[in-house]
């Protein structure tokens, strides 16, 4: 069934060789790289056509059945009465779900090897970066201090995971493969070889406990929103270093700000935020003890993931199945 239940009849679009099925592409009204993702798509499914939006016809809107999204306007996916269900090119979902978490429309998200690989090496430089105490040296630089700090084997320094997905298994491995001790801590028990593998809330405690540099790259949920709050920071040691490369939402940024000020935390990298871009006003920008990046930890390839997208859409033209689809329950 539509997701809003509404039945039209379908409208392709003939050419001279063949009959070719609009699929259109939604993103959010302020993005600049729209007309990048028609093109990258479009190339990656050629007997599909590939339209921004906001160039639909009626016809065309009231046709298809797939759409292509990027943090698309709730108000656009309204306009298409026949959608089944949608694809984002991005492999977090928690806003798109929560605008159609009360209709019938199925989410897929991106599951991209190529994404993995990009976080799993945004992982590891941060963590050198903390491991190697990058932040002391740029202090002592400021400062002119020439002075050498002790140095620490990886194998000395507990690096922990929160979320063993995709991104977080091809992280830990990357961390392994760097001599660091390697936690990861799951809603659900998984097993990864030489990685100390925690599930479930009560493992958690056990885990932090442990931890030198906290990795954070769960999905945001209504269960993870605020995780990381005064006691969650709390059970971590003293000096211990946070890395968000999550969701902004997952901590809560007054605790975030105490356990920095009062020395609990030593360094906290923070590539994502609650609003984005992050207000100029924003406390992060200025603490010495943060390190801010733009959202940029794992972009998404535009060349990988319309090929992932074109296989996704072919075979479901070809057997009418859909990929595996959001656990609306859950959130991913």
């Amino acid at each position: 069934m539509p997701w809003n239940s509404r039945a039209l009849q379908i409208y392709p679009v003939s050419t001279k060789n063949n009959t070719m099925r609009i699929i259109p592409f939604l993103a959010a009204p302020a993005s600049t790289s729209t007309e990048a993702w028609v093109a990258a798509l479009q190339a990656a499914m050629p007997e599909e056509k590939i339209i921004a939006f906001n160039e639909l016809s009626e016809a065309a809107k009231a046709s298809c059945k797939v759409a292509i999204v990027a943090n698309p306007d709730p108000a656009q996916l309204q306009q298409l009465p026949q959608l089944e269900w949608v694809q984002s090119v991005w492999a977090g979902v928690d806003r798109l779900a929560a605008d159609v978490a009360k209709t019938e429309l199925k989410v897929v998200r991106l599951v991209d090897p190529q994404l993995a690989r990009t976080m799993a090496e945004a992982v590891l430089t941060w963590t050198l970066y903390l491991h190697r105490e990058i932040p002391s040296y740029a202090k002592q630089q400021k400062e002119k201090i020439w002075l050498g700090r002790p140095y620490v084997k990886a194998q000395h320094r507990t690096v922990s995971i929160l979320g063993l997905g995709a991104l977080g298994e091809a992280a830990a491995i990357s961390l392994l493969q760097a001599g660091f001790n390697v936690c990861a801590w799951s809603s659900s028990a998984k097993s990864v070889s030489g990685i100390e593998c925690f599930s479930g809330e009560s493992t958690l405690t056990a885990m932090l406990a442990k931890t030198d540099i906290l990795v954070c790259l769960l999905p945001l949920t209504p269960q993870t929103q605020g995780l990381i709050n005064a006691s969650f920071l709390a059970q971590l040691p003293k000096g211990a270093s946070l890395i968000n490369f999550a969701r902004g939402a997952i901590v809560n940024d007054e605790d975030l700000l105490d356990a920095l000020n009062q020395a609990h935390l030593s360094h906290a990298i923070l590539d994502v935020f609650t609003l984005e871009p992050l207000p100029k006003s924003a406390w992060q920008w200025q603490h010495p003890q943060v390190t801010v990046l733009p959202h940029c930890s794992a972009p998404t390839d535009k060349g990988t993931a319309s090929l992932i997208v074109a296989g996704n859409i072919e075979r479901y033209r070809k057997t009418g199945e859909l990929p595996q689809t959001v656990d609306m329950r859950r959130g991913y």
